[in-house]
């Protein structure tokens, strides 16, 4: 039986795409599993997944590779998939020992606008850059690599493109979407937001368009629905802001879910937004939430991001828009409130496009078949 081992610092030992997605679709086809996470502290199994979990994400990046080597070491597996370069290392450094292949999962841009926050405009050259290279030699040290989008392939897919590859969304499980169609009620509407709520994703983009919908539209009965909240003091001050100066105060407002609930939290929402601002981070990511949205069968309106318009067509269950034009939004609510059939159109469309294309069960084969070719030779 062939071993993988996930190797992840930021990524909690329970993500939607490691254990939920990629661990449980191997454990499934015969391999023995394990997931080590440093982000959290956790030892067992889980469905039959070996569980080693730290938490020591603050520790030095010397003591993350130590503790990657010494589980590795425990579990000595044949292939390793990592998520962040600080995996890569230590699996390179465990391949010293033992034949084995690595596998680098590139989900998130790296690296992120989020890590360069702290320093000052002239270093956070020098820091981008070097984080940059950082990248590139993790890259060279991998053997495949997997994209989550097509626009996460820069610069490794460019610099190493006589390595295997494969693109692998994050389309979920059906298990994991529930189903809730909704039929529009006269003169209402209930527009929902959900993730991290930041300037950045879009909360005050977001606002403003209801502003502006109600300024048109005065006799129309608006309810916000938020699911996810603040995570820095900054962020906690800015939705203050927004919550104050809000002409509409029907607004509910819950905390994040459990994964396997997520749609249940955005049952009642009417339509699904997300208007996070243009920058370069934001147009080379796929969204994960538009997926659910998609599969819930909700209506979305998007920021037009290159990551969305170039995997996937969504004009049959949504619109994509300027963030920063309320008008233009409020106008593609309108839309649905004064048609709806277009509404239930887009509703049905959504939810047979995630039945019929963007699911976990019509990509799994390819993942399993890359990591079972991904194995040492000597290994069947």
């Amino acid at each position: 039986m062939s071993k993988v081992l996930f190797l992840t610092t930021a990524h909690h030992y329970n993500d939607d795409r490691i254990f939920f997605h990629q661990a449980k679709e191997l454990k499934n086809h015969g391999f023995d599993v394990g997931i080590c996470s440093l982000s959290s502290a956790f030892e067992g199994e889980i469905d039959g997944i070996t569980i080693e979990s730290f938490d020591i994400l603050q520790q030095s990046t010397k003591k993350k590779i130590q503790k990657f080597i010494e589980v590795c070491e425990a579990f000595q597996p044949d292939c390793i998939l990592c998520s962040e370069p600080i995996a890569v290392f230590a699996a390179k450094n465990f391949s010293k020992t033992k034949k084995v292949s690595i596998v680098y999962d590139i989900t998130e841009w790296y690296p992120a606008m989020s890590m360069l926050e702290p320093y000052g405009l002239f270093e956070k050259f020098f820091q981008g850059l070097k984080f940059f290279l950082i990248q590139c030699y993790a890259g060279f040290l991998s053997n495949h690599f997997i994209f989550g989008e097509g626009t996460k392939k820069f610069p490794l897919a460019y610099l190493f493109p006589l390595k295997k590859r494969i693109i692998l969304p994050y389309y979920p499980s059906p298990e994991f979407v529930s189903e809730n169609i909704k039929k529009l009620t006269p003169n209402e509407i209930t527009l929902c937001y959900t993730g991290a709520i930041s300037e950045d994703k879009g909360i005050g983009n977001f606002f403003e368009t209801i502003e502006v919908l109600k300024q048109r539209n005065p006799e129309l009965d608006i309810k916000i629905l938020i699911v996810g909240y603040a995570r820095t003091v900054a962020d906690k001050e800015y939705f203050s802001k927004i919550l104050s100066k809000s002409s509409v105060k029907n607004i509910e407002i819950n905390k994040p879910a459990y994964f396997e609930t997520f749609t249940k939290t955005f049952a009642e929402a009417d339509i699904c937004f997300d208007l996070r601002n243009f920058n370069f981070e934001n147009h080379h990511s796929l969204p994960i939430k538009l997926f659910y949205y998609m599969g819930a069968g909700k209506p979305i309106i998007y920021s037009n991001l290159k990551g969305i318009s170039q995997h996937l067509d969504v004009s049959g269950f949504g619109f994509l828009v300027n963030p920063k034009n309320s008008e233009e939004i409020a106008i593609c609510i309108e839309n649905y409130i004064k048609n709806p059939h277009l509404y239930d159109l887009h509703a049905s469309n959504g939810r047979k496009s995630f039945l019929n294309h963007y699911n976990w069960k019509k990509i799994s084969n390819s993942f399993v078949n890359f990591i079972r070719n991904s194995l040492p030779k000597s290994k069947p």
